[in-house]
């Protein structure tokens, strides 16, 4: 059974409903520059949203974010890294964590894509056909993950023990070098013109480097990211 927000706000109890056997808990306040300026809110969704998910009793994944972490770290953060939000949306998933309960698996993952929702793959197609430039941040370094590569993960993940686990894709590159390939695989002529962070000015700090790599050799291993764009992209032409 799959429920939107229309069939559950997950800031109130949970709806009358079969008892699952297992709850995928993907429901989360993702605007991280709104968690800035509205920290309670984002809280209620992070934190008392998962409590409420979490209420159900079943088995649970309960995705977070590279955010947790604080980017002083210059090699990939592994599970056994501490976390240090900057945030407020970082510290709200990473309470989110914490509410989830011991019946939980963990998955941090970064940067999330797909060919539906508001994400930065659709921006930049959206952007590269209106513009000749769009300037990009370019000293911030992650790992961006195709949301069809991690939920394939997921089915892996279940089967093993309750606890954290890092899955993002493989590789490395800033938001302007990730722009420059959508358009570039898109066939899009559309230049990317790198900035600072300092420069976009956003209200919400975010690290510099959130690198996202798994200690435990069970974890799942993710294609890299540029195969993830291209399996989106393909998606998107699909659909369209």
């Amino acid at each position: 059974m799959a429920l939107g927000h229309a069939d559950w706000d997950v800031t109130l109890p949970a709806p009358p409903m079969l008892a699952p056997d297992l709850v995928l808990h993907a429901a989360a306040w993702t605007d991280v520059d709104g968690a800035e300026s509205d920290p309670q809110e984002a809280a209620a969704v992070n934190v008392g949203g998962t409590q409420n998910v979490a209420s159900l009793g079943a088995p649970l994944v309960y995705y977070s974010s590279d955010y947790v972490f604080d980017g002083r770290k210059r090699e990939p953060y592994v599970e056994s890294d501490g976390p240090d939000p900057l945030s407020a949306y970082g510290r709200t998933k990473l309470h989110g964590e914490a509410a989830a309960g011991e019946q939980t698996w963990v998955v941090r993952s970064s940067w999330l894509f797909g060919p539906t929702g508001n994400n930065f793959v659709r921006t930049m197609l959206r952007l590269g056909a209106e513009r000749d430039e769009v300037a990009v941040v370019d000293d911030q370094r992650g790992s961006p993950t195709y949301v069809g590569h991690l939920a394939e993960a997921t089915r892996a993940l279940v089967g093993l023990p309750f606890g954290v686990y890092h899955v993002a894709a493989q590789d490395e590159c800033t938001w302007a070098e990730f722009a420059e390939a959508i358009f570039v695989e898109a066939g899009l002529d559309t230049r990317v013109r790198p900035i600072s962070s300092q420069e976009l000015g956003r209200p919400a700090p975010r690290p510099s480097y959130s690198v996202l790599r798994s200690e435990k050799p069970e974890t799942p291993v993710l294609p890299n990211w540029r195969e993830g764009l291209r399996a989106c992209l393909n998606k998107l032409t699909t659909r369209s």
